[in-house]
């Protein structure tokens, strides 16, 4: 070692600059021994100051100091800083982060000049004297810690950092006074602290208190362990160390070790008192924890608010709970869950309870972290879902288990084909419960539940045994109005809800008793003075306009101005009128870039536009391997001239930042201040659109100021399938709110898909961008801010109707809460007949639903009289009788003649699908290129799968449009499996004869 040491100072002497060359001696990757003894003798030779010894110390040790340094107090030490100075320095610290603000500070000291000799040491004395001793000792080299303190340090900063949790339940003031009195605190922070514990707590003044510990120099955790175990906290003690405290009787605590070497495990080394697995390596290495399953882990405690909610359930009785978010909702309905199949078990009865959610990603957090978390000790748990690797039949699922967690349609599926009936259920437990309303999956199944009650009734009349019926639970944070703006329509809201899930009780907790709201901010930005940008794109959409001669009455890049060009495009697709029916799509896509470029930047409006671009004309020029290029029409080509002469001018534009809307900079200073001023954030952007979830998380992540203030970000959106955007599957999804609860990522861009059900823990910063629905969305969005002192924020633009929005359902929700209180109050009898009333109507509706669909039955179309024209030209693309239906949802065609008619590319949106039903390709129109739908690979065939919404249907001469098939009462012939097969087969074999 000491040869290469002075080969390397022979090195150094050679560079003119100390600073230059103790960077060569690090990037040269020396041990941490090496460094000290070259920190200590090497720097003799270039006959440096003492200020110059130090500086280089300091920007060895930078990123240390900018951890450790505690910028307010050391300011009040120097007074060789300006005012002016100090107070940009103090600014920065308060408005961005504490670490930023001490990288201005060392370059105060130690780039300005001239600097007068002693200055540096000076700033080192100021650390001492402001109590930042560590910073003090790693910046001076006679003081300098040696790398096995370091090590050991750094060891004791994370085992108290990730014990940061349990320390929270200290008697912090106490704790507090006896570290000061140690002087492991100094004065002020001790101050700091009690203030603290006093505005916001015990929690909040030990959270601080963690926080401070961690920025001290070796030596400090004995000291902090002796202080713990006089306030008698032994049980923390052993905690931390992982050594069992004896008590001998009172003021005799000690544990079986005597020193702290013994008692923390050195780095690398795997300890745990408890028998149980353990890994701890400090340093970068990843820390794992294996724990077992212990009988405690799986016991149910309610609060005292929550087993009074809970009451009439466990009696038996069908309620809907209605507690905000947070409040532990679904562990209210684990422990009903369990409480009834013990009960079904005492008394020799089947017991089987469903649990039913509206999200696919749902069905693995309901499953995974409560039902067969607490419940797969004494009972068979599993989850059903369109995503399941479990491929069972409902039936067969219920059969084996005692509890089954599914999405509301897979069970519906299961009862419209009478798979299973409400006899085979004992206990039926709907999440989200206010969606039990008309049109939705939710309503037909309580519908065939009234159903089967009031034949039930009937029976009872006809003496005639009755089939038993489940038990109902409905779970809701926001059970809404409906839209009422009167006091007695939104308590009948309330009543159709409570009739649908034939509850006998709606159940609250005291407002005393529910959780703390958070503090609320309303913040709309000015309007931009000037927009070239959306002014170059009206103009466009002028032009447009003219051309296709629609005269809109709206203005462009509302939503009413989206509605009436979707319906533009329509018409004009019915009538066969092409050139309206192509400006009209691209009418569409103007618009949304011309909204995008209001909301998030002008460069993502422009991608925007450049993507859909790009892909038409892929369109129309395929690959060669995928055949001849498709011609275009004179209105393509008019628009794609229109974006190319303008293109230029689009692109420039988003290179003025002058031009940006105010909003994103309203954005940005709330997203800084709040991860400035908190010790862990966790937050939530709600936007309204899929591609501005996207591009939010794009501009965060292209923004330095948020990684200065250690912002991690990802996005969340929804599963369905979408043109414009890839969706996200459940994994992905699940992947996301991983990171999330794990900290790795700690704040979410999402569209509504995070806002009912999900449990995000920890959340203390939620913001809605944009964004304001009705008065169960705010409530459901507020609720994800469930940690202590969370903060809930509103974005605005001036004039857009946010703020009046946001106002609306506040009152809304007040009228909620009375209306809930009404009802509660209402006399028995009253409240019984009204349920009855509102029952009764749902079954007329049903049974009128019913007649209906039969005689749509009856009225159904023969394929013969059914034609399909491409939606983007006169081509007849194929005839009904060519149709085939797979698995009752898909439509394809695998006729020789419809194969000549459509081009295959790749498919560029291609996400994970189920293995049947597999999409790597599409099929478009051969003669204009217009978009048909996936080609699928079902069972090992390629399958050419028709998308309804691409093409203009012709019944019987009369041509239509149509969203869905579903809409179309036209039945198709079922998918002939084996004749294709058989067709497939003995073509190939042709082929290699």
């Amino acid at each position: 070692m000491m040869n290469g040491n002075r080969n390397l100072c022979g090195l150094l002497r050679a560079y003119k600059s100390p600073l230059d060359a103790t960077r060569l001696y690090l990037g040269r990757a020396i041990c941490p021994e090496q460094f000290v003894q070259f920190l200590k003798t090497c720097f003799i030779p270039f006959k440096m100051s003492a200020d110059e010894n130090l500086i280089s110390l300091m920007d060895c040790y930078r990123n240390r100091l900018r951890e450790v340094i505690q910028v307010e107090p050391v300011l009040d030490y120097l007074d060789f800083i300006e005012s002016d100075q100090k107070e940009l320095i103090l600014n920065k610290a308060r408005n961005e982060s504490n670490q930023l603000a001490a990288d201005m500070l060392i370059d105060a000291v130690v780039r300005s000049e001239p600097r007068p000799a002693g200055r540096v040491r000076q700033f080192v004395d100021a650390l001492s004297s402001a109590g930042c001793t560590y910073a003090a000792r790693i910046s001076d080299p006679d003081t300098l810690p040696s790398p096995a303190e370091e090590a050991e340090n750094d060891y004791c900063v994370l085992l108290v950092l990730l014990m940061s949790p349990k320390l929270q339940e200290m008697k912090t003031a106490e704790v507090c006074r006896h570290c000061f009195e140690k002087r492991i605190l100094t004065a002020e922070e001790q101050e700091n602290v009690m203030a603290e514990t006093q505005n916001r707590g015990n929690i909040g003044g030990a959270r601080l208190l963690v926080k401070r510990l961690a920025k001290k120099p070796p030596g400090w955790f004995s000291e902090f362990l002796k202080v713990l175990r006089t306030t008698e906290h032994g049980d923390l003690v052993e905690e931390l160390t992982g050594v069992r405290e004896i008590n001998d009787g009172p003021g005799s605590t000690h544990s079986t070790h005597t020193s702290l070497e013994d008692a923390v495990p050195h780095e690398g080394e795997k300890k745990c008192s408890d028998g149980h697995n353990a890994a701890l390596l400090v340093n970068g290495v990843e820390l794992s924890v294996e724990t077992p399953v212990r009988a405690e882990d799986t016991d149910i405690v309610l609060r005292a608010y929550q087993m009074d909610v809970a009451k009439p359930a466990l009696n038996g009785e069908n309620i809907i709970i209605c507690l905000p978010t947070g409040s532990g909702k679904t562990r209210i309905a684990v422990y009903v869950a369990r409480d009834h199949l013990d009960r079904r078990r005492r008394q020799s009865l089947p017991g089987k309870v469903v649990v039913l959610v509206n999200k696919v990603v749902l069905v693995e957090q309901h499953y995974n972290e409560e039902f067969n978390k607490f419940l797969k000790t004494q009972y068979n748990v599993e989850r059903i879902s369109g995503e399941s690797v479990l491929k069972m039949a409902v039936s067969d699922t219920l059969k084996t288990n005692d509890v089954i967690v599914c999405t509301a349609q897979i069970l519906e599926n299961s009862l419209l084909e009478s798979e299973i009936s409400f006899t085979d259920i004992s206990l039926l437990v709907i999440d989200e419960c206010h969606h039990t309303k008309k049109g939705g999956v939710y309503q037909q199944i309580m519908a065939r539940f009234l159903e089967e009650k009031l034949k039930n009734i009937k029976r009872t009349k006809a003496n005639i045994d009755v089939k038993p019926l489940p038990q109902i639970l409905g779970l809701t944070a926001s059970i809404g109005v409906g839209g009422a703006t009167k006091q007695d329509k939104a308590q009948e809201h309330i009543l159709r809800i409570c009739a649908n899930l034939d509850a006998v009780k709606i159940m609250t907790a005291p407002l005393e008793q529910q959780l703390k709201d958070n503090s609320k901010r309303v913040i709309m930005a000015k309007r931009r003075a000037k927009d070239p940008f959306g002014d170059l794109i009206r103009c466009i959409m002028r032009r447009i306009h003219d051309r296709a001669n629609l005269r809109p009455s709206v203005d462009v890049g509302t939503q009413r101005y989206e509605q009436w060009i979707v319906e533009e495009e329509k018409e004009a697709a019915k009538q066969g009128d092409q050139r309206r029916r192509v400006c009209a799509k691209h009418l569409r896509q103007y618009s949304e870039a011309l909204h995008q470029s209001n909301s998030i930047r002008m460069s993502d409006a422009y991608n925007f536009l450049l993507t859909f671009y790009r892909d038409e004309l892929r369109k129309k020029r395929p690959t060669v391997d995928d055949g001849p290029a498709v011609r275009q029409t004179e209105t393509e080509k008019f628009l794609f001239k229109q974006f190319e002469d303008t293109r230029g001018q689009l692109e420039e534009l988003t290179k003025h930042p002058e031009y940006e809307n105010s909003i994103l900079t309203e954005l940005r200073t709330s997203i800084l201040k709040e991860f400035t001023r908190r010790d862990e954030v966790r937050g939530i952007i709600f936007t309204e659109t899929r591609l501005s979830a996207i591009a939010l998380h794009k501009w965060i992540q292209e923004n330095r100021k948020f990684e200065d203030v250690t912002v991690q970000s990802s996005y969340l959106i929804g599963a369905g399938d979408q043109s414009v955007v890839k969706p996200m599957t459940a994994k992905e999804k699940n992947d996301v709110l991983k990171k999330f609860h794990e900290g790795d990522v700690n704040l979410l861009i999402a569209t509504s898909v995070a806002e009912e059900g999900l449990d995000i823990q920890k959340c203390n910063v939620v913001i809605r961008y944009c964004l304001v629905t009705n008065e169960i969305a705010m409530i459901q969005a507020r609720g994800r801010g469930r940690a202590e002192d969370s903060v809930y924020i509103v974005i605005g633009v001036e004039g857009s109707g946010v703020d009046e929005r946001e106002k609306v359902n506040e009152w809304r929700e007040k009228m909620m809460n009375v209306a809930i209180q009404v009802i509660k109050e209402m006399p028995r009898d009253l409240y019984n007949r009204k349920v009855k009333e509102y029952q009764l109507e749902a079954w007329a509706e049903k049974k009128f639903h019913n007649r209906r669909s039969a005689e749509k039955v009856k009225k159904k179309v023969h394929p013969s009289a059914v034609k399909l024209r491409c939606r983007g030209c006169d081509v007849i693309a194929c005839e009904g009788p060519d149709i085939e239906v797979i698995s009752g949802i898909h439509r394809v065609n695998l006729t020789d003649a419809f194969k000549n008619k459509f081009l295959v590319t790749n498919n560029s949106a291609l996400r994970e699908k189920p293995q049947q039903c597999e999409a790597e390709k599409v099929i478009s129109c051969q003669a204009c290129g217009h978009f048909w739908g996936p080609m699928m690979c079902h069972r090992k065939l390629d399958c050419p799968c028709l998308n309804v919404e691409c093409f203009v249907v012709v019944v019987s001469g009369k041509e239509e449009t149509f969203d869905s098939w579903a809409d179309l009462a036209v039945e198709f012939a079922q998918f002939d499996f084996y004749s294709h097969a058989t067709q497939f087969v003995f073509d190939d074999d042709e082929e290699n004869l």
